[in-house]
């Protein structure tokens, strides 16, 4: 039996080496789309809010729309990888994803628009979950590799529609600024329908009876990495939605609070870059992650007590600390042994810690609300810090989550 399925596994590698450039160019620009349904919208909401009629408290639900979407999507897709298999789901991700970029501009109310937002992040939320365990699938001796590039690609994707979006709405009108990026989403499907023509039927069959055996969520890993991202997400997001207000408050002019809110996007391409080989190369990496959550509490507390003085460096130092993101979806590929592993782990550690992610902007909003300042909110997320150092400590040691996770027991 051993024999047979090692003859099984050399023919698929066999068969997705041939394959691998087509994966390649699929994976990268699937990639680029995970963030175009947001960072598109975001610096037009004003202008929308005019022509379609909602104002700041609907604008409010627009920015909450992509971590609750991208949880949503985390939890379920696990179980639609294990129905249509990895190349299929990737399929899925990218129409929807077209489906709701081409046609949300065209919205002139704004319930169909919150509608074709949510398609568009639901199709981008399977995209999260799904990319990691295609790495692992295809490219399982060049995993730093893979991820610096798919994750620098994410990082592409948030960062360019955010710069274009207002010179273009200025110039053609902001509908076509938010709908022409459906023409790269629509790109990145043709790969796909390639690979899901080239896929045999027993591989979704292979990936279902790998995946039905474990249960991620009695994992020790499986929480700690669930609670990592979550928690590393929920700083990033925080940061992401008030980081400028904070600024301002602290006495920064607004055209300074802008440079700087670009300066903090920029300096979390140096994670993207360096922590997945970094994560790859060690054997317990939990020394990386003691140094990026030291490296924001040095931030939060330069910001806080000294911020017209140094400014610039607890921003950068604020922008590197999440670098724990990066790491945490290279250790998706890392802590498990197939890709059927990774699937699971990815759709529950992205599930529930998107699902963490969603009460960090409102939380600190509330608690900047209720106290009139930002003690309280560095305090808080102070506490996020030591959370996620406890979490990593059950995912950085060297284990898998197949030999972790707790097995169903069965009765005859």
């Amino acid at each position: 039996m051993e024999v047979a399925d090692a003859a099984i596994v050399r023919g698929v590698r066999e068969h997705l080496w041939r394959g691998r450039l087509l994966v390649f160019a699929g994976l990268l620009l699937a990639a680029f789309t995970l963030r175009l349904a947001v960072t598109s919208l975001t610096p037009l909401l004003a202008d929308i809010g005019s022509a379609v009629g909602f104002g700041a408290v609907m604008a409010g639900v627009f920015g909450m729309m992509p971590p609750a979407m991208f949880a949503v999507a985390g939890l379920l897709t696990p179980a639609v990888m294990v129905r249509i298999g990895l190349e299929r789901t990737a399929l899925l991700s990218v129409v929807l994803s077209t489906l709701g970029l081409a046609v949300r501009p065209l919205a002139g109310h704004v319930t169909p628009m919150l509608l074709l937002t949510a398609i568009a992040l639901m199709g981008m939320g399977i995209g999260n979950v799904v990319l990691p365990p295609l790495v692992k699938r295809y490219f399982s001796d060049r995993i730093a590799l893979m991820s610096t590039l798919y994750i620098s690609f994410v990082q592409l994707g948030t960062v360019i529609p955010a710069i274009m979006a207002i010179p273009i709405a200025d110039a053609v009108g902001w509908r076509f600024s938010l709908g022409m990026w459906a023409v790269v989403a629509a790109a990145a499907v043709f790969p796909w329908i390639g690979l899901t023509r080239r896929t045999r039927a027993h591989r979704a069959a292979a990936t279902q009876a790998a995946s039905a055996d474990g249960q991620v969520w009695r994992s020790p890993l499986g929480w700690g990495l669930a609670v990592m991202f979550g928690m590393t997400a929920l700083m990033t997001y925080t940061f992401l939605t008030w980081l400028p207000t904070m600024l301002m408050d602290f006495g920064i002019s607004r055209g300074n609070a802008g440079t700087l809110f670009g300066i903090f996007i920029l300096s979390g391409l140096v994670g993207v870059l360096v922590m997945p080989g970094l994560t790859t190369r060690m054997t317990n990496p939990y020394p990386l992650v003691a140094g990026c959550m030291s490296v924001i509490v040095v931030g939060m507390a330069g910001l806080h007590f000294a911020p017209l003085h140094g400014t610039i460096v607890w921003i950068v130092l604020l922008g590197l600390g999440p670098s724990t993101f990066p790491m945490s979806l290279t250790l998706i590929n890392l802590r498990s042994r197939t890709d059927a592993g990774a699937a699971k782990l990815s759709g529950f550690a992205q599930g529930f810690g998107y699902a963490l992610a969603c009460t960090g902007p409102f939380g600190v909003g509330v608690l900047h609300e209720l106290t009139g300042g930002w003690a309280v909110p560095f305090a808080v997320l102070a506490g996020i810090v030591v959370i996620t150092l406890i979490a990593a400590r059950h995912v950085c040691p060297p284990r898998v989550i197949e030999d972790t996770w707790k097995r169903p027991n069965f009765t005859h």
